[in-house]
Protein backbone atom coordinates (compact mmCIF):
# COMPACT_ATOMS: atom_id res chain seq x y z
CA UNK A 1 0.00 0.00 0.00
CA UNK A 2 1.40 3.40 -0.97
CA UNK A 3 1.97 6.22 1.49
CA UNK A 4 -0.75 8.27 -0.20
CA UNK A 5 -3.25 5.42 0.23
CA UNK A 6 -2.32 5.16 3.90
CA UNK A 7 -2.95 8.87 4.36
CA UNK A 8 -6.38 8.60 2.74
CA UNK A 9 -7.33 5.63 4.91
CA UNK A 10 -6.16 7.42 8.05
CA UNK A 11 -8.22 10.47 7.10
CA UNK A 12 -11.31 8.30 6.60
CA UNK A 13 -10.74 6.59 9.94
CA UNK A 14 -10.40 9.91 11.77
CA UNK A 15 -13.61 11.19 10.21
CA UNK A 16 -15.48 8.07 11.30
CA UNK A 17 -14.19 8.33 14.85
CA UNK A 18 -15.65 11.79 15.34
CA UNK A 19 -18.79 12.02 17.43
CA UNK A 20 -21.91 12.11 15.28
CA UNK A 21 -23.36 15.59 14.93
CA UNK A 22 -26.37 16.82 12.98
CA UNK A 23 -25.26 20.00 11.26
CA UNK A 24 -28.54 20.79 9.52
CA UNK A 25 -31.08 22.97 11.32
CA UNK A 26 -34.03 21.16 9.74
CA UNK A 27 -34.79 17.59 8.71
CA UNK A 28 -34.16 16.85 5.03
CA UNK A 29 -35.24 13.94 2.83
CA UNK A 30 -31.71 12.58 3.10
CA UNK A 31 -32.32 11.91 6.80
CA UNK A 32 -34.78 9.20 5.76
CA UNK A 33 -32.71 7.57 3.02
CA UNK A 34 -30.87 5.05 5.20
CA UNK A 35 -27.40 6.44 4.45
CA UNK A 36 -24.96 8.76 6.19
CA UNK A 37 -27.54 11.38 7.13
CA UNK A 38 -29.82 8.74 8.65
CA UNK A 39 -26.99 7.20 10.66
CA UNK A 40 -25.94 10.60 11.93
CA UNK A 41 -29.50 11.47 12.94
CA UNK A 42 -29.93 8.18 14.78
CA UNK A 43 -26.62 8.38 16.62
CA UNK A 44 -26.63 12.10 17.41
CA UNK A 45 -30.30 12.49 18.37
CA UNK A 46 -32.06 9.22 19.17
CA UNK A 47 -29.20 7.12 20.52
CA UNK A 48 -27.96 10.08 22.52
CA UNK A 49 -31.40 10.52 24.09
CA UNK A 50 -32.41 6.89 24.60
CA UNK A 51 -29.06 5.16 25.12
CA UNK A 52 -29.28 1.72 26.77
CA UNK A 53 -27.60 -1.68 26.25
CA UNK A 54 -30.43 -3.05 24.08
CA UNK A 55 -30.45 -0.04 21.76
CA UNK A 56 -26.70 0.57 21.43
CA UNK A 57 -25.98 -2.24 18.92
CA UNK A 58 -28.39 -0.49 16.49
CA UNK A 59 -29.55 -3.79 15.03
CA UNK A 60 -32.87 -4.25 13.18
CA UNK A 61 -34.47 -5.32 16.46
CA UNK A 62 -33.76 -5.67 20.16
CA UNK A 63 -33.09 -9.14 21.63
CA UNK A 64 -33.81 -9.70 25.31
CA UNK A 65 -34.85 -12.29 27.86
CA UNK A 66 -38.30 -12.49 29.48
CA UNK A 67 -39.78 -15.29 31.56
CA UNK A 68 -37.07 -17.72 30.57
CA UNK A 69 -37.49 -17.07 26.84
CA UNK A 70 -35.39 -15.02 24.42
CA UNK A 71 -37.47 -12.58 22.42
CA UNK A 72 -36.88 -10.11 19.61
CA UNK A 73 -38.83 -6.87 19.23
CA UNK A 74 -38.86 -4.42 16.34
CA UNK A 75 -40.86 -1.55 14.86
CA UNK A 76 -41.00 0.24 11.51
CA UNK A 77 -43.02 2.85 9.61
CA UNK A 78 -43.97 2.82 5.93
CA UNK A 79 -44.51 5.92 3.81
CA UNK A 80 -43.98 4.49 0.32
CA UNK A 81 -45.19 6.42 -2.71
CA UNK A 82 -47.11 5.20 -4.66
CA UNK A 83 -49.10 3.06 -2.25
CA UNK A 84 -49.68 0.38 -4.90
CA UNK A 85 -46.87 -0.77 -7.20
CA UNK A 86 -45.96 -3.80 -9.35
CA UNK A 87 -45.41 -6.77 -7.06
CA UNK A 88 -46.93 -5.30 -3.92
CA UNK A 89 -48.31 -2.39 -1.95
CA UNK A 90 -47.81 -0.57 1.34
CA UNK A 91 -49.73 -3.32 3.15
CA UNK A 92 -47.65 -6.38 2.37
CA UNK A 93 -44.54 -4.19 2.50
CA UNK A 94 -45.33 -3.32 6.12
CA UNK A 95 -45.93 -6.92 7.17
CA UNK A 96 -42.94 -8.34 5.31
CA UNK A 97 -40.61 -5.60 6.52
CA UNK A 98 -41.35 -6.27 10.17
CA UNK A 99 -41.26 -10.05 9.71
CA UNK A 100 -37.85 -9.67 8.08
CA UNK A 101 -36.45 -7.43 10.81
CA UNK A 102 -37.39 -10.07 13.39
CA UNK A 103 -36.04 -12.88 11.24
CA UNK A 104 -32.58 -11.34 10.76
CA UNK A 105 -32.34 -11.22 14.56
CA UNK A 106 -32.62 -15.02 14.45
CA UNK A 107 -36.19 -15.02 15.75
CA UNK A 108 -39.35 -16.78 14.60
CA UNK A 109 -41.88 -13.96 14.08
CA UNK A 110 -45.11 -14.43 16.03
CA UNK A 111 -47.23 -11.31 16.52
CA UNK A 112 -47.50 -7.92 14.85
CA UNK A 113 -49.24 -4.64 15.56
CA UNK A 114 -50.51 -2.27 12.87
CA UNK A 115 -51.01 1.48 13.20
CA UNK A 116 -52.62 3.57 10.45
CA UNK A 117 -52.42 7.32 9.87
CA UNK A 118 -55.12 8.15 7.33
CA UNK A 119 -55.72 11.39 5.52
CA UNK A 120 -59.23 12.81 5.34
CA UNK A 121 -60.65 11.85 1.94
CA UNK A 122 -58.65 8.64 1.56
CA UNK A 123 -60.79 6.06 -0.32
CA UNK A 124 -62.23 3.36 1.94
CA UNK A 125 -61.87 0.86 -0.89
CA UNK A 126 -58.11 1.49 -0.98
CA UNK A 127 -57.96 0.91 2.78
CA UNK A 128 -59.81 -2.38 2.34
CA UNK A 129 -57.34 -3.36 -0.38
CA UNK A 130 -54.36 -2.55 1.86
CA UNK A 131 -55.87 -4.44 4.81
CA UNK A 132 -56.56 -7.50 2.65
CA UNK A 133 -52.96 -7.42 1.40
CA UNK A 134 -51.68 -7.27 4.97
CA UNK A 135 -53.87 -10.22 5.92
CA UNK A 136 -52.54 -12.32 3.04
CA UNK A 137 -48.94 -11.39 3.86
CA UNK A 138 -49.42 -12.24 7.54
CA UNK A 139 -50.91 -15.62 6.65
CA UNK A 140 -48.02 -16.37 4.29
CA UNK A 141 -45.49 -15.49 7.01
CA UNK A 142 -47.47 -17.41 9.67
CA UNK A 143 -47.87 -14.39 11.94
CA UNK A 144 -50.94 -12.72 13.45
CA UNK A 145 -51.78 -9.03 13.57
CA UNK A 146 -53.10 -8.82 17.13
CA UNK A 147 -53.41 -5.12 17.97
CA UNK A 148 -53.34 -1.73 16.32
CA UNK A 149 -54.36 1.91 16.20
CA UNK A 150 -55.97 4.34 13.74
CA UNK A 151 -55.60 8.10 13.45
CA UNK A 152 -57.12 10.47 10.89
CA UNK A 153 -55.58 13.84 9.99
CA UNK A 154 -57.00 16.72 7.99
CA UNK A 155 -56.96 16.73 4.21
CA UNK A 156 -53.54 17.83 2.97
CA UNK A 157 -51.78 16.93 6.23
CA UNK A 158 -50.58 13.51 5.09
CA UNK A 159 -50.21 11.52 1.89
CA UNK A 160 -53.18 9.20 1.92
CA UNK A 161 -52.01 6.44 4.23
CA UNK A 162 -49.01 5.74 6.44
CA UNK A 163 -48.58 2.39 8.20
CA UNK A 164 -46.54 1.57 11.30
CA UNK A 165 -45.97 -2.02 12.37
CA UNK A 166 -44.21 -3.57 15.34
CA UNK A 167 -43.48 -7.22 15.95
CA UNK A 168 -42.43 -9.78 18.53
CA UNK A 169 -40.59 -13.00 17.76
CA UNK A 170 -39.18 -15.97 19.66
CA UNK A 171 -35.52 -17.02 19.45
CA UNK A 172 -35.54 -20.81 19.41
CA UNK A 173 -31.86 -21.25 18.52
CA UNK A 174 -28.80 -20.05 20.38
CA UNK A 175 -27.82 -17.81 17.47
CA UNK A 176 -25.88 -14.69 18.40
CA UNK A 177 -26.18 -12.50 15.34
CA UNK A 178 -24.99 -8.96 14.82
CA UNK A 179 -23.05 -6.59 12.59
CA UNK A 180 -20.17 -6.62 15.09
CA UNK A 181 -19.59 -10.39 14.74
CA UNK A 182 -17.90 -10.61 11.32
CA UNK A 183 -14.37 -12.06 11.29
CA UNK A 184 -11.58 -12.21 8.71
CA UNK A 185 -12.09 -15.25 6.51
CA UNK A 186 -15.89 -15.06 6.62
CA UNK A 187 -17.92 -15.18 3.41
CA UNK A 188 -20.52 -12.59 2.38
CA UNK A 189 -23.65 -13.75 0.59
CA UNK A 190 -26.77 -12.13 -0.82
CA UNK A 191 -29.97 -14.13 -1.11
CA UNK A 192 -30.86 -13.01 -4.63
CA UNK A 193 -30.73 -10.24 -7.26
CA UNK A 194 -30.54 -6.78 -5.71
CA UNK A 195 -32.18 -3.42 -6.38
CA UNK A 196 -35.57 -4.59 -7.63
CA UNK A 197 -37.79 -2.84 -5.11
CA UNK A 198 -36.22 0.59 -5.36
CA UNK A 199 -36.21 0.58 -9.17
CA UNK A 200 -39.82 -0.64 -9.24
CA UNK A 201 -40.96 2.25 -7.02
CA UNK A 202 -39.10 4.85 -9.07
CA UNK A 203 -40.61 3.63 -12.33
CA UNK A 204 -44.10 3.24 -10.81
CA UNK A 205 -44.19 6.97 -10.08
CA UNK A 206 -44.36 7.65 -13.80
CA UNK A 207 -41.97 10.61 -13.55
CA UNK A 208 -39.33 8.99 -15.77
CA UNK A 209 -39.69 8.03 -19.39
CA UNK A 210 -38.25 4.56 -18.75
CA UNK A 211 -39.96 1.23 -19.34
CA UNK A 212 -38.62 -1.91 -17.69
CA UNK A 213 -40.10 -5.25 -16.75
CA UNK A 214 -39.38 -5.10 -13.00
CA UNK A 215 -41.46 -5.85 -9.92
CA UNK A 216 -40.81 -5.40 -6.23
CA UNK A 217 -39.12 -8.28 -4.44
CA UNK A 218 -41.15 -7.75 -1.25
CA UNK A 219 -41.39 -11.10 0.55
CA UNK A 220 -41.12 -12.63 4.05
CA UNK A 221 -37.65 -14.02 4.73
CA UNK A 222 -38.42 -16.07 7.85
CA UNK A 223 -38.58 -19.41 6.04
CA UNK A 224 -35.38 -18.72 4.10
CA UNK A 225 -33.52 -17.69 7.24
CA UNK A 226 -34.78 -20.70 9.17
CA UNK A 227 -33.37 -22.96 6.44
CA UNK A 228 -30.03 -21.13 6.51
CA UNK A 229 -29.64 -21.38 10.29
CA UNK A 230 -30.72 -25.03 10.29
CA UNK A 231 -28.37 -26.18 7.53
CA UNK A 232 -25.22 -24.30 8.52
CA UNK A 233 -24.96 -25.36 12.16
CA UNK A 234 -24.55 -23.41 15.38
CA UNK A 235 -22.30 -20.37 15.22
CA UNK A 236 -21.67 -20.52 11.47
CA UNK A 237 -23.89 -17.52 10.68
CA UNK A 238 -22.38 -14.31 12.07
CA UNK A 239 -24.75 -11.65 10.79
CA UNK A 240 -27.99 -11.25 8.85
CA UNK A 241 -29.47 -8.02 7.54
CA UNK A 242 -32.28 -7.31 5.10
CA UNK A 243 -31.00 -4.80 2.56
CA UNK A 244 -33.67 -2.10 2.61
CA UNK A 245 -32.91 1.65 2.62
CA UNK A 246 -29.34 2.30 1.52
CA UNK A 247 -29.14 -1.11 -0.15
CA UNK A 248 -26.46 -3.78 0.13
CA UNK A 249 -23.64 -1.21 0.14
CA UNK A 250 -24.87 0.48 3.32
CA UNK A 251 -25.36 -2.86 5.10
CA UNK A 252 -21.81 -3.93 4.24
CA UNK A 253 -20.44 -0.65 5.57
CA UNK A 254 -22.29 -1.14 8.85
CA UNK A 255 -20.75 -4.61 9.16
CA UNK A 256 -17.24 -3.43 8.29
CA UNK A 257 -17.42 -0.53 10.71
CA UNK A 258 -18.97 -2.41 13.64
CA UNK A 259 -16.65 -5.41 13.30
CA UNK A 260 -13.50 -3.46 12.51
CA UNK A 261 -12.88 -5.50 9.37
CA UNK A 262 -12.62 -4.99 5.62
CA UNK A 263 -15.30 -6.36 3.31
CA UNK A 264 -14.10 -7.09 -0.23
CA UNK A 265 -16.83 -7.56 -2.84
CA UNK A 266 -16.46 -8.94 -6.36
CA UNK A 267 -18.51 -6.74 -8.68
CA UNK A 268 -19.12 -9.57 -11.16
CA UNK A 269 -20.45 -11.80 -8.38
CA UNK A 270 -23.28 -9.45 -7.32
CA UNK A 271 -26.55 -10.67 -8.91
CA UNK A 272 -28.49 -7.90 -10.67
CA UNK A 273 -31.25 -8.55 -13.20
CA UNK A 274 -30.60 -6.99 -16.63
CA UNK A 275 -33.71 -4.77 -16.45
CA UNK A 276 -32.64 -3.40 -13.07
CA UNK A 277 -29.08 -2.84 -14.20
CA UNK A 278 -30.28 -1.06 -17.32
CA UNK A 279 -32.62 1.23 -15.38
CA UNK A 280 -29.87 2.02 -12.87
CA UNK A 281 -27.45 2.91 -15.66
CA UNK A 282 -30.00 5.29 -17.18
CA UNK A 283 -30.62 6.88 -13.77
CA UNK A 284 -26.92 7.01 -12.86
CA UNK A 285 -27.46 4.90 -9.73
CA UNK A 286 -25.35 2.01 -8.44
CA UNK A 287 -27.59 -1.07 -7.84
CA UNK A 288 -25.66 -1.74 -4.62
CA UNK A 289 -27.32 1.34 -3.10
CA UNK A 290 -30.85 0.53 -4.27
CA UNK A 291 -33.30 -0.87 -1.71
CA UNK A 292 -34.55 -4.43 -1.64
CA UNK A 293 -37.53 -5.68 0.38
CA UNK A 294 -37.07 -9.42 0.04
CA UNK A 295 -33.29 -9.85 -0.03
CA UNK A 296 -30.78 -10.21 2.75
CA UNK A 297 -27.05 -10.04 3.31
CA UNK A 298 -25.53 -12.92 5.27
CA UNK A 299 -22.04 -13.15 6.74
CA UNK A 300 -21.04 -16.74 7.51
CA UNK A 301 -17.95 -18.64 8.56
CA UNK A 302 -15.82 -19.15 5.46
CA UNK A 303 -15.81 -22.92 5.98
CA UNK A 304 -19.62 -22.91 5.92
CA UNK A 305 -19.97 -20.80 2.77
CA UNK A 306 -20.85 -23.75 0.55
CA UNK A 307 -23.45 -25.07 2.97
CA UNK A 308 -24.93 -21.60 3.36
CA UNK A 309 -25.21 -21.11 -0.39
CA UNK A 310 -26.85 -24.51 -0.81
CA UNK A 311 -29.31 -23.76 2.00
CA UNK A 312 -30.33 -20.46 0.42
CA UNK A 313 -30.68 -21.92 -3.06
CA UNK A 314 -32.83 -24.76 -1.75
CA UNK A 315 -35.54 -22.25 -0.82
CA UNK A 316 -37.85 -20.61 -3.41
CA UNK A 317 -36.72 -17.13 -2.30
CA UNK A 318 -33.03 -17.98 -2.50
CA UNK A 319 -32.68 -19.44 -5.99
CA UNK A 320 -30.54 -16.49 -7.10
CA UNK A 321 -28.31 -16.45 -4.02
CA UNK A 322 -24.59 -15.84 -4.49
CA UNK A 323 -21.34 -15.52 -2.59
CA UNK A 324 -20.32 -11.94 -3.38
CA UNK A 325 -17.28 -11.34 -1.21
CA UNK A 326 -15.04 -12.10 1.73
CA UNK A 327 -14.13 -10.49 5.02
CA UNK A 328 -10.51 -9.45 5.57
CA UNK A 329 -8.66 -7.75 8.40
CA UNK A 330 -7.33 -4.77 6.43
CA UNK A 331 -8.16 -1.96 5.82
CA UNK A 332 -10.49 -2.05 8.85
CA UNK A 333 -13.88 -0.40 8.56
CA UNK A 334 -13.97 -0.19 4.77
CA UNK A 335 -15.84 -1.91 1.96
CA UNK A 336 -13.83 -2.44 -1.22
CA UNK A 337 -15.25 -3.36 -4.62
CA UNK A 338 -13.12 -5.29 -7.09
CA UNK A 339 -14.46 -3.99 -10.38
CA UNK A 340 -15.05 -5.91 -13.57
CA UNK A 341 -12.13 -3.98 -15.10
CA UNK A 342 -9.65 -5.24 -12.51
CA UNK A 343 -9.54 -2.11 -10.35
CA UNK A 344 -10.53 -1.57 -6.73
CA UNK A 345 -12.63 1.24 -5.29
CA UNK A 346 -14.14 2.11 -1.93
CA UNK A 347 -17.89 1.58 -1.51
CA UNK A 348 -18.99 4.13 1.06
CA UNK A 349 -22.29 4.61 2.87
CA UNK A 350 -25.06 6.17 0.78
CA UNK A 351 -24.88 9.97 0.65
CA UNK A 352 -28.00 11.99 -0.14
CA UNK A 353 -31.36 10.61 -1.19
CA UNK A 354 -31.50 9.41 -4.80
CA UNK A 355 -34.61 7.29 -4.16
CA UNK A 356 -36.99 9.04 -1.70
CA UNK A 357 -40.09 7.46 -0.17
CA UNK A 358 -39.35 3.89 -1.23
CA UNK A 359 -40.58 2.14 1.92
Amino acid sequence: MTSREEQVLERIDRARQRKARVREEHITMAHGAGGKATQTLIEAVFLDAFRNPLLEPLEDGAVFGAGGARLAFTTDSYVVSPLFFPGGDIGDLAVNGTVNDLSVCGARPLYLSAGFVLEEGFPVEDLRRISASMARAAAAAEVSIVTGDTKVVQRGKADGCYVTTAGVGLLERDARLGVAHARPGDAVLVSGPVGEHGVTIMLARGELDIEADVTSDTAPLNGLIAALLRDTGDGAVRCLRDATRGGVATILNEIARASGVAVVVEEDAVPVRPAVRGACELLGIDPLYVACEGRMVAVVDGDAAGAALAALRSHPLGGGAAIVGRVRDDPPGLVLLKTAFGGTRIIDVLVGDPLPRIC
